[in-house]
This record gives structure tokens, C-alpha cells and sequence, in this order.
């Protein structure tokens, strides 16, 4: 009779399977739940080709809505050219669509009247900070409607009542406004984000003498702390839903 310890002998009923393959379908098994206990739980970090997580009766997740914002905008109030109004009704819209308030100086003319007529138009709110020497220009179905007695209180309470600040192409009282709010900023006395929509490169020669006085050391933080050129107002609005 054979000693042999091989295997079961031949004809006779089947052994105990090898020892280690149980230990590998266990250890398979315990995987597979792990695996379906964290999915479950909702905290299994997303793998190629899975997207956000889906409720079986109302489908994915919807992102979470943009926190609205007040975006101050300073800009001009004369008539121009589709090359300026073009970018400036682009940004006003998305500003519209996203429930944001637009802050402005409250005229109904101009530039001023086309980016007011944008954010109305796609749903947003009007905020008008006007001053006593040109109030019979004010929009008459703003929102709300602010009278100040100067130029300075209006830039004051404009820069108070907003979360962002965008300059648009203007003349010499926007550039006064834009100046007065880069230096605040510069003194450390607010730090909301700063935008300058440059529109057909009105702004080119701006940003290069900005370059030059960051360069040379006129200027206590970097420039891209300081303020932002954008190119557009889809570019301006992506750099105020991330920086506000």
C-alpha cells in the first residue's frame, strides 16, 4: 500500500482542497465589502469615468449655486463703439444670469446704460450710487437709488457697498476712480478683488506702466496682487467667482 502523501488515491472520494485558495477567496470577499461599504458611504474618492454622485430618483448632484455678489463697476457714460460695448454687455450678462447685483454710478447713459440694461435683463439687480449735480440723469427703475453729496462720497460709498470692483473703458473720471481704488487697496484699507476690462487693448498702456512701476519698485505688493487685466467679460467673471 502506497505511504504517498501526493494526493488522494486513486478512485477514492475527493479530499479537502488545497489550504490556501479559501484563504484567498476570504480575503477577495473582504475586499469586495470594504470596497462597497465606502462607496456607499458616499466617501470613495471618484475613479476615472465617475462623476459626481447620483441620486436613483433625481438623477446627479447638482452643483452648489455661486454665492451672489455686489460688484461695484465703474465705466464710462458716453456713447461708444461695439469693439467697448461688445465685452462690457458680455460681462453684464453673466453678471445678470448669475443673481449678482450690479453697483454702478447710476446713470442712464452711455456705457453705463448698456451694461445697466444687461444685468437687468438677465435677471440681476441695480444698485445706483449717484451724486447731486447729476441725479436728473439717475435710472429710474434701479433698485435702489443712493444720492451723495460729492465725488468722493460716491466713489466711498460705492467701493462700501461692493464685494469686487471692475473697471471698464472710460475717460478721466474713471480713471480717477480707478486710481483712487487701486490705492486704498495699495494702503492695505480693502482688499476686495480689482478687474480692469481691457476691451480692444484700451487698457495696454496701463498695464504697461503698471509693469514698469512693479519693476522698478514703486509698488509695495506685486502687481497681480494689485489688480487683474482681463481680456473679456467671460475672463473677468471667472476672476471674480474666484477670487471673491
Amino acid at each position: 500500500m502506497s505511504g504517498s502523501t501526493n494526493g488522494p488515491a486513486a478512485g477514492s472520494a475527493a479530499g479537502p482542497e488545497p489550504v490556501g485558495e479559501p484563504v484567498t477567496e476570504v480575503t477577495e470577499l473582504t475586499e469586495l465589502i470594504e470596497v462597497t461599504e465606502v462607496t456607499e458611504a458616499g466617501s470613495a474618492p471618484a475613479g476615472p469615468g465617475r462623476g459626481a454622485a447620483t441620486d436613483p430618483l433625481t438623477g446627479p448632484a447638482a452643483a452648489p449655486p455661486a454665492r451672489p455678489m455686489n460688484v461695484c463697476v465703474f465705466l464710462s457714460a458716453a456713447d461708444l463703439p461695439e469693439r467697448y460695448t461688445a465685452p462690457a454687455r458680455e460681462f453684464a450678462e453673466l453678471l445678470g444670469k448669475g443673481g449678482h447685483t450690479l453697483v454702478w454710478g447710476g446713470s442712464e447713459a452711455g456705457l453705463m446704460k448698456v451694461v445697466a440694461d444687461g444685468v437687468r435683463a438677465a435677471g440681476g439687480r441695480l444698485v445706483g450710487v449717484s451724486v447731486e449735480f447729476l441725479h436728473h440723469k439717475a435710472r429710474p427703475d434701479a433698485d435702489e437709488m443712493v444720492v451723495t453729496a460729492d465725488l468722493a462720497a460716491r466713489k466711498a460709498e460705492l467701493l462700501r457697498r461692493a464685494d469686487a470692483v471692475v473697471v471698464m473703458v472710460g475717460g478721466m473720471g474713471t480713471l480717477d476712480e480707478a486710481t483712487e481704488i487701486l490705492e486704498l487697496k495699495k494702503h492695505g484699507l480693502h482688499a476686495k478683488p480689482v478687474v480692469l476690462l481691457n476691451s480692444a487693448g484700451f487698457y495696454d498702456g496701463l498695464l504697461e506702466q503698471f509693469r514698469r512701476m512693479d519693476a522698478d519698485g514703486f509698488l509695495p505688493l506685486p502687481l497681480a496682487e494689485l489688480v487683474y487685466f482681463a481680456d473679456d467679460g467671460a475672463d473677468a467673471m471667472a476672476y471674480l467667482q474666484e477670487h471673491v
